[in-house]
This record gives C-alpha cells, sequence and structure tokens, in this order.
C-alpha cells in the first residue's frame, strides 16, 4: 500500500485537485458566459420590448390623433350639412313665398284686365249714351231754341276743368211782360251718365221731382217742356 509520505503520491493528489480545481474554474467560466450570454439576451430582449411598446404607443398615439381629427372633421362636416339643409330650407320657404306673390301678381293683373274691360264696356256703354243725349239735346234745341227761344250754353267750373263741364239752358219768351226775361237752368252729367240738375233760377220747388223723373226716363226734351211750363207758371203766378 502507497504511504501517503509517498512523494509520487503527493504530486498525483496534486495534480486531481489542480485537474479538479481547472474543471471548476471551466465550469464557472461556461457558466458566467452563459449567464453573460443571456443577460445580453436579455437586455436585447428587453430593449426590444421597449422599442416595440414606444412604437406601439407612437402609433397609438398618432391613431388617436388621427380618430380625433376624423371625428373634428365629421363634426364640422354635420355642421356644414346642417347648414345647408337650413339654407336649403329658407330657399324653398323664399320659392314658396315667391310663388305666393307670383300667383297674388298674376291673380290681381287679372283683375286688373277684368276692371279694364269693364271700363272700357262702361265708356263704350257711356259713349254710346252721350250720343243718344247729344242727338236728344240737337232735338230740343231744334224744338226750342228755333220755336220757344231757347239758349243752350256750355260753362266750365274752373276749379274742376274738364268734370266741371255743365249745361245751362237759357229760356226766354216766359214772361207776357218781358219776353226777352231770361229763366236759367244748369245740369251737368254723373260719371254714371245719369242727369245732375245743378241750379235754377228762378228757383223751382218742384225740380227734385223733375230731376227724378229725368233719371227714370232719361228724356231730356220731354224735361226742358216740364221745367219751362213750371217757369212759365212761376212768372204769371
Amino acid at each position: 500500500m502507497t504511504s501517503i509520505t509517498d512523494p509520487s503520491m503527493k504530486d498525483r493528489f496534486t495534480c486531481s485537485l489542480e485537474e479538479i480545481h481547472n474543471n471548476h474554474l471551466k465550469s464557472y467560466a461556461e457558466i458566467i458566459d452563459t449567464i453573460s450570454e443571456l443577460s445580453h439576451n436579455h437586455r436585447q430582449f428587453v430593449k426590444s420590448a421597449v422599442d416595440t411598446c414606444l412604437k406601439k404607443c407612437k402609433d397609438d398615439k398618432k391613431l388617436f390623433e388621427t380618430i380625433q381629427e376624423f371625428k373634428t372633421d365629421l363634426e364640422k362636416k354635420k355642421m356644414a350639412l346642417k347648414e345647408k339643409r337650413r339654407a336649403i330650407s329658407d330657399m324653398m320657404s323664399e320659392v314658396q313665398e315667391k310663388e305666393m306673390q307670383k300667383e297674388d301678381i298674376i291673380l290681381k293683373i287679372q283683375r286688373h284686365k277684368e276692371d279694364q274691360m269693364k271700363r272700357k264696356d262702361l265708356i263704350e256703354s257711356q259713349n254710346r249714351a252721350n250720343k243718344d243725349r247729344l242727338r236728344n239735346l240737337q232735338k230740343a234745341r231744334l224744338v226750342f231754341q228755333d220755336h220757344l227761344g231757347l239758349e243752350i250754353r256750355t260753362i266750365i267750373d274752373k276749379t274742376q276743368m274738364v268734370k266741371g263741364e255743365k249745361l245751362q239752358f237759357i229760356f226766354r219768351n216766359i214772361s207776357l211782360s218781358d219776353q226777352d226775361s231770361t229763366y236759367v237752368i244748369t245740369m251737368g252729367i254723373k260719371e254714371n251718365g245719369s242727369y245732375q240738375i245743378v241750379s235754377s233760377d228762378p228757383v223751382l220747388e218742384c225740380l227734385p221731382v223733375l230731376e227724378s223723373r229725368l233719371q227714370e226716363t232719361n228724356n231730356l226734351p220731354a224735361f226742358l217742356a216740364n221745367v219751362r211750363k213750371e217757369f212759365i207758371s212761376k212768372a204769371r203766378s
């Protein structure tokens, strides 16, 4: 049996310890390398994860801003659409009002045309009536002026101009004592074509009755004959 004091035994033991120690150191080195590699990989992973998170946050922020811009733009478009609808509604109301005004104007024009036709018919009717009255006046003139001394004058009221044009019938040969003395009756014609007695000189109390009969019959010669009779009765009473 080898003794512990044997130098060779000591050398072998020392070599074994060194070998064990070296193996341990090698294992430690490998462990340290592995830890270092794992640490490096972990740092790379963490850095990649952080970069990914930062990029994700940045993208999310950009997406959020885009969404906010879209919402803002959508609200603006909603407001613009609302304003356009209000403008269209106002425009439609204005168009309807214009249509109503147009219909009202057309109706007024139609009424005006109808009134013009009525006035035209009235004027033509008055012209025919005036022609008839002119013929009656001419007949009365022949009868009364040539045979009974009647004079017919046209007088104009300066305050009324043409509308104030009146006829004045001057009677003579009424009074037996004074054949040249004058008896006057003044007449006008209303807008509707009827006669209107303005005055008489001297005044005849029955003149309103005679005027009413004249308006009913439109017989001027008969009216003048009755007036002459009343003047003669008044002059000889």
